[in-house]
């Protein structure tokens, strides 16, 4: 059962917390110059800004991520994936959301299984719960990182399959003769999944803002971290003859589809290895099994 001390330390401690953010909450506000500068470049507000996407109604995790960018400042959040974020189209606001109400899922839930255990006579000291609150909260803290992370490496292998699709058309379309932005416009028409859409976007963004589509690529690459996507906006900078462009385009999109084929390769012979380790280990028990009754009578005789 809950003791009188327990009792008392969970109330000072609830005290403590309410006096502490009230005075954090009525300091005078020092903002690094640094952050505020970056806040304001054009490069932060791209970043929380909706990726290219229309939010009609934000929902609760936006408002705690539109809350939390206001509220704390940026060093808060550490390393976020900015790249991955707008690969994966999440505005960073909800990538922010998450994170904080993955914290205070993270700090609820200990306190709510030790009261559980109190009810069933299993009580549980003060300390553990409010460890494991702490050591929760701040691993599902990073686990949206983590999670878009892994979506983002997931995106990006897609990414580079349908690329070598892409420049394959574009190289057709120089070989018939099309110039190179029609080349390129045209390539981003004839698919509909996203990686031929979002190529399509940008070319058409570059068209009414008067930049080069092979600049407006380089941009893109930047902005995703796609290499794969540089080397053909190196490979349409540099285009002359519609023979010449085409076979350079081929050689592109030629070892872009050998790379996939050895990622694919490395994928497969990892996943074997791992099949193989229960084998082994399925085999070394068979042999104990074995071995173990001879052993025994060995053992009795002697």
């Amino acid at each position: 059962m809950t003791t009188g001390l327990q009792i008392a330390l969970m109330g000072g401690a609830v005290f403590g917390l309410g006096v502490a953010l009230l005075v954090w909450r009525l300091m005078p506000a020092d903002p690094d110059v640094v952050d505020v500068v970056r806040r304001y470049s054009p490069e932060a507000v791209k970043e929380r800004s909706v990726v290219r996407t229309e939010v009609v109604a934000p929902g609760t995790i936006e408002k705690v991520g539109i809350w939390a960018i206001r509220r704390f400042p940026a060093s808060v959040w550490g390393r976020s994936p900015t790249k991955e974020l707008a690969l994966l189209r999440m505005p960073l606001h909800r990538h922010y959301g998450t994170k904080v109400l993955y914290a205070l899922a993270g700090l609820v839930v200990p306190p709510i299984l030790s009261y559980y255990f109190t009810l069933v006579e299993l009580p549980v000291p003060v300390l553990v719960p409010a460890g494991g609150s702490l050591v929760l909260a701040a691993f599902l803290f990073m686990a949206p990182d983590m999670n878009v992370r892994s979506d983002a490496k997931k995106a990006r292998a897609d990414f580079s399959r349908a690329l070598g699709v892409y420049t394959d058309l574009v190289a057709l379309e120089r070989l018939s003769g099309a110039g190179s932005r029609q080349a390129m416009e045209s390539a981003a028409e004839v698919g509909d999944n996203w990686v031929f859409r979002r190529i399509g976007e940008e070319l058409q963004r570059s068209r009414w803002n008067g930049v080069a589509p092979w600049d407006a690529l380089q941009n893109l690459s930047d902005e995703l971290g796609l290499p794969e996507l540089t080397d053909l906006a190196d490979v349409m900078r540099m285009s002359g003859e519609g023979s010449q462009v085409y076979d350079n385009l081929r050689a592109r999109s030629a070892a872009l589809r050998s790379a996939m084929l050895n990622s694919e390769r490395a994928s497969a012979n990892a996943a074997s290895e791992r099949i193989n380790m229960p084998m082994s280990m399925l085999g070394v028990v068979f042999m104990v099994i074995l071995v173990t009754p001879a052993l025994l009578r060995v053992m009795a005789s002697s």
